[in-house]
């Protein structure tokens, strides 16, 4: 969507100011598609209360839906929708936990998930820590850089074929981590990052959320670099 056909703040507040829609642009917020059914599931409304939702949010310039058949899929329409659902994120605490189940998600939302197209949770930001000590990224006054051999060497040292996606974003920039209150890899090189760890099977997107899980194979890739 470009800058143009964004609605002026006094029409896109009282959309996401809705306690569901937000609630529904958090689980979009992994980056991935979603049916409107899955969605239904995770913020536990009725289907057709979600689809109105939707219809708000597509209209607002929010997300974008592409109809499959019978299945209405849904998904964030920019990198600039997920940034700004991250940041009231950071302005909030996280919700109590009753049961075992809500405390295992939590728990796992910390220690690994997606942050739309970038990895984010303890080993978002310990991989960050990590590209700084082996000096892939530097940080000049809050302005983060890769030097131009930086691509290779992480090439080299983590085993993974990276994909730079075509795109003005920049090469990389940090974001600040929702559960750590400090910043991850985003930008061109948060995004190749996950996309690696994912095909080369290090992590793997869970059905129910936006959390990652860990792999066999990817905790001996990752203690290979010195993560643990």
């Amino acid at each position: 969507m470009n800058d143009r056909a964004r609605p002026p703040l006094e029409e896109i507040g009282p959309v996401i100011g809705e306690p569901a829609r937000l609630r529904i642009l958090h689980e979009l917020l992994g980056g991935v598609v979603l049916p409107a059914g899955a969605l239904a599931a995770r913020v536990g409304l009725a289907p057709s209360t979600t689809s109105a939702h939707l219809a708000r949010l597509h209209a607002a310039g929010l997300i974008e839906i592409e109809q499959q058949g019978r299945a209405r899929l849904a998904r964030l329409s920019d990198p600039l929708v997920a940034e700004a659902v991250e940041a009231l994120l950071r302005l909030t605490g996280e919700a109590p936990v009753g049961t075992l189940t809500s405390f295992d998600r939590r728990a796992a939302m910390r220690e690994a998930r997606s942050c739309y197209d970038h990895l984010a949770g303890r080993l978002g930001v310990a991989f960050t820590d990590l590209a700084f000590t082996r000096g892939w990224v530097n940080d000049h006054d809050g302005i983060w850089s890769m030097p131009d051999d930086a691509p290779v060497a992480l090439e080299h040292a983590t085993g993974l074929n990276l994909a730079w996606p075509a795109s003005s974003r920049p090469p990389v920039r940090p974001c600040f981590d929702w559960t750590e209150r400090r910043p991850h890899l985003a930008g061109k090189l948060g995004k190749a990052l996950l996309d690696g760890m994912l095909a080369n099977g290090w992590l793997r997107r869970r059905r129910s959320d936006r959390a990652l899980t860990v792999t066999e194979a990817g905790e001996e890739q990752f203690a290979a670099v010195g993560i643990v």
